[in-house]
């Protein structure tokens, strides 16, 4: 299995990780997991923190000569706004003003504060900002590399931005072919916006939704689509309730700040529906071997990967941070007063589908390590394809 632990807060002086579980032997692409820290950064909505740092992993552990060696591998990405953070965010000397003592709506500042009976809530807020999920994109990239090598791919776009939706006609067909999958891709590159979004037009609506909001000092959510595709089927398993793959990766978008929904498939249309319209028919052809036509259950059934593509979306709510802000109490004179404004975001929807993409990614190659095992990828490639060989003889 691959487990992984994260540290830093979001002015301190860097955030950290150690990744446990990785083969010895995989080659470290440090180029693509800067480019995808680069990725996370984009997006018209995003705040002026997005201009300061410009997010880079430094490989402390774990690897050498470019190859992992099996040992624990230790990330850091440093923040650069520390120079500006240094007297109020010191492990041990403390002399900033920045008390925080008006909690927002919606954030984790009052709950943590109670919680851990913090009268500055600087002390949770700095923990709970999502800026913790720059390293967690860092080990998901790392996860991405280890999916390569066995030609299991992952993506992600936007579905929507506040009220602005991809049309059906426009969305990626649920068996995504690789030329298709180019095409998104260069519909997503040519996006000057950043958004992720597979179409230009609605690219630009939902930039107009954003600058709206942003004038009005709120803020705006959205969904987006995390998908895997030349996945094998029995990944995960349903002997017990939390090996079943659809729970752990339900669990991991989840963790996301600001996510609170997530659906597999066609989950929630899926509930109002006949079971004769919603489960994927089986077929058999030699070529093939057993197939769907549809693929409504996402690519899992009973926990278990079916071997269709994997489908995973999430609802992320707006952001907490409201530059006019809602009510609140001032915990220390329990007065009412309006909630405190730290820098943030308009809208990060775009930001989230790659964090999404990417603890997608440690979920379905800690599965991988699990079903194949092996202490080096020479002996993980070589469970895989003997696996993968014997599903066309089943």
């Amino acid at each position: 299995m691959i487990r992984y632990m994260t540290g830093g807060e979001s002015h301190g002086r860097g955030l950290t990780a150690i990744v446990e579980g990785l083969p010895a032997g995989l080659f470290i692409d440090v180029d693509t997991i800067n480019l995808v820290l680069s990725e996370r950064q984009a997006g018209y909505g995003r705040g002026k923190r997005m201009s300061i740092e410009k997010d880079r992993v430094d490989v402390l552990s774990g690897v050498r000569a470019g190859y992992t060696i099996g040992s624990p591998v230790s990330l850091y990405i440093e923040n650069k706004d520390w120079d500006h953070w240094q007297e109020v965010m010191s492990p041990f000397h403390v002399s900033g003003a920045r008390v925080v003592t008006m909690p927002r709506p919606g954030h984790a500042d009052l709950a943590g504060g109670m919680k851990y009976d913090h009268h500055d809530l600087r002390n949770v807020l700095e923990r709970a900002s999502a800026r913790e999920t720059a390293v967690r994109t860092a080990v998901g990239a790392l996860a991405g590399l280890l999916l390569r090598e066995l030609h299991i791919g992952l993506y992600s776009f936007v579905v929507s931005v506040g009220t602005v939706a991809i049309s059906p006609e426009v969305l990626p067909p649920r068996t995504l072919g690789d030329k298709y999958l180019g095409r998104l891709r260069r519909v997503a590159a040519a996006d000057p916006h950043g958004m992720n979004i597979p179409d230009a037009r609605r690219s630009a609506r939902a930039v107009a939704l954003i600058k709206s909001a942003s004038k009005r000092g709120d803020t705006l959510g959205g969904v987006f689509e995390v998908r895997a595709t030349n996945m094998p089927a029995g990944l995960g398993s349903y002997s017990q309730w939390d090996r079943r793959l659809d729970g752990r990766l339900a669990r991991a978008m989840m963790s996301i700040q600001a996510i609170k929904a997530v659906e597999i498939g066609d989950g929630m249309i899926n509930a109002s529906l006949h079971g004769s319209e919603v489960h994927d028919e089986i077929f058999f052809s030699t070529g093939k071997g057993f197939y769907r036509k549809t693929n409504r259950a996402g690519g899992i059934e009973g926990g278990i990967s079916n071997g269709e593509e994997i489908i995973v979306r999430a609802y992320m709510k707006p952001i907490a941070t409201l530059y006019r802000p809602l009510h609140s109490v001032d915990i220390r004179t329990r007065r009412p007063v309006r909630a405190t404004v730290e820098r943030s975001d308009v809208c990060a929807v775009s930001a989230a589908s790659v964090v999404g993409e990417s603890v997608a990614a440690v979920e379905l190659a800690g599965a991988v390590m699990e079903k194949f095992g092996g202490d080096t990828m020479k002996e993980l490639v070589r469970n895989y394809r003997a696996y993968v060989a014997s599903l066309k003889r089943y």
